[in-house]
Parts: C-alpha cells; sequence; structure tokens
C-alpha cells in the first residue's frame, strides 16, 4: 500500500504546488513544459494532470479577477504564441493543452495525418469522420495562409449567428487532430482579441518530420510515461478520461510499463477505493 500523503507530496513537486518550485518567468514556464512533456493551460476539474496555473499560481481556483497576478499565464501564452517554444491547442479532451516540441511529434503519431497535408483531410471528409464545417475552415486557411478567427469566419462562410456553435466546433476539432494550431493573438473583432490560426503542417513542419519515424505503441508508452512521472499514481478510468485511446492500445501500452519497471499495477492507495497504477519510484 502507498500513502496518499505520498502521493500529494510527489504532485506538490511536479504540478509546481510546492512555493520553491513556483514559476516565475516564462523561461522556467519553457522549461517547466519541457521537462513535464505536456500539461494543460488551466486546471481542469475531474482530470488529474499539471496545469501552468498550477505552476505559477499554487493549488488553487483560478479567480474570475483579471488583477489576480496568476494571470500572468494569460500573457506567457499569448506572447509565446508561434514561437515555436512550445505546442498550445485544444488537444487532451479537446481542453487548453501546452505540450513539449519534443513529445508534440508523439501526440502527432497518433494522429489520422498520415500523408499529404492537402488530400488526408478529403479522405477524412469522406468517411464521414470530418464535419462540412471542419472542411471549410481547413480549405480556407488551406487556401488563404495564416487567418485570425473573424477573417477565417468569413473565408469559411460561415458568419451567420446560427453557425457560431458549428465553427467553434470545426476550430476544437480541427486542433484535437493536429490539423491547426493558433500561432498569434491580433487586435480583431468587437473584443479586439483573436487567435490566428494556421495549418500545422505547414508551421511546424518538422513535428510532421519526427513523427515519421515513431510508431503507435512507441507513442502511446511515451506520452502514458510522461503521465505517469506527472501526477505518480491513476485508475484505469483517469487514462480512458484523459487520453479517450481504444482499450487495446491503452491496455498494450500500460503493459509495456509495467515490463520495462515504470509503473506498479493492481495496487492499492491508503484511503481510496480501487485499483491503482503507481509510479514505481515512489516506492
Amino acid at each position: 500500500m502507498i500513502t496518499l500523503n505520498r502521493i500529494q507530496e510527489y504532485r506538490s513537486n511536479t504540478y509546481g504546488f510546492n512555493p520553491k518550485f513556483r514559476l516565475k518567468t516564462k523561461e522556467e514556464a519553457i522549461h517547466y513544459v519541457n521537462e513535464r512533456g505536456y500539461i494543460y493551460f488551466w486546471p481542469i476539474t475531474g482530470v488529474t494532470l499539471p496545469s501552468l496555473w498550477g505552476a505559477v499560481s499554487g493549488d488553487r481556483i483560478v479567480p474570475s479577477e483579471h488583477d489576480d497576478p496568476g494571470h500572468i499565464t494569460w500573457d506567457w501564452k499569448d506572447s509565446l504564441l508561434g514561437k515555436h517554444v512550445w505546442y498550445y491547442g485544444k488537444i487532451l479532451r479537446n481542453k487548453a493543452t501546452i505540450i513539449s516540441m519534443s513529445i508534440a511529434p508523439y501526440f502527432y503519431a497518433l494522429t489520422e495525418n498520415y500523408g499529404s497535408p492537402e488530400e488526408d483531410y478529403l479522405t477524412i471528409y469522406e468517411q464521414g469522420r470530418l464535419t462540412q464545417e471542419a472542411k471549410v475552415v481547413y480549405e480556407a486557411l488551406l487556401e488563404n495562409g495564416p487567418l485570425d478567427s473573424i477573417a477565417l469566419r468569413k473565408a469559411a462562410h460561415l458568419t451567420s449567428h446560427l453557425s457560431e456553435s458549428r465553427f467553434n466546433r470545426a476550430l476544437t476539432d480541427l486542433q484535437a487532430d493536429f490539423k491547426i494550431m493558433p500561432v498569434g493573438v491580433v487586435d480583431a473583432g468587437s473584443w479586439h482579441y483573436s487567435f490566428s490560426y494556421d495549418i500545422v503542417a505547414r508551421y511546424e513542419p518538422a513535428i510532421l518530420e519526427k513523427a515519421r519515424y515513431l510508431g503507435e505503441l512507441d507513442a502511446h508508452q511515451k506520452i502514458l510515461d510522461l503521465y505517469f512521472h506527472s501526477v505518480g499514481a491513476a485508475q484505469h478510468r483517469d487514462l480512458v478520461k484523459l487520453f479517450r485511446w481504444k482499450p487495446s492500445d491503452l491496455e498494450l501500452a500500460v503493459s509495456r510499463l509495467v515490463e520495462t519497471g515504470i509503473i506498479q499495477t493492481h495496487q492499492t492507495l491508503e484511503g481510496k477505493s480501487g485499483d491503482w497504477m503507481v509510479l514505481n519510484e515512489l516506492y
């Protein structure tokens, strides 16, 4: 049995909750993402994963007050978009995720982007796995280059009020499958704030090149390895909720981590029910 205090102590360090590990600069934030591999931008309720907010502000709820010092994370994120220092987009559970540039190819290797960016999306669309709105949004960027969200809606002919939710869903779906990514912030729209988007294959070609040499099992194993080194312990349902992988892929990746001595399965966590998978180094 491993104690809950041991897990909390471990996460206090890896999540940045420990004051001595708190992030104070953009450079420290970049280093933190490189160390963890991937994190959320904000903490997501019900999901176990470090966040940039937590590593800056500690274990507390994100406040609505705009002058909270923790909101420096927003400035860091915006100023680093398109700078090739990390990968940002709505990835894990379609939520804002920050990924180390060295780890982004592992995520890309698990997508359906197999060959030509000019052709892959058409195959997926014809198979009914890409919405009409996502198709026209992708084509608008493919044809015009980077566009802010206001200009992109116009180019995709999705400017009506009724199409707003479908446009936003298209943006999210395309980001989750590593087809498009935010590359900057521009002064546009009534809020004078808008993301600019571009095609991933065009803006970050190195990711595609590196992903080309990665097998799916290696990618699953690497991503899961980093996860356990961040959270220390998790249950099967935590992995299903976060990654949404096929059961067979998840089972194989877990088996690999057990075989290589990274984790132990069927463990007991003090005060918690069910089977747990625990990072070996915590014992």
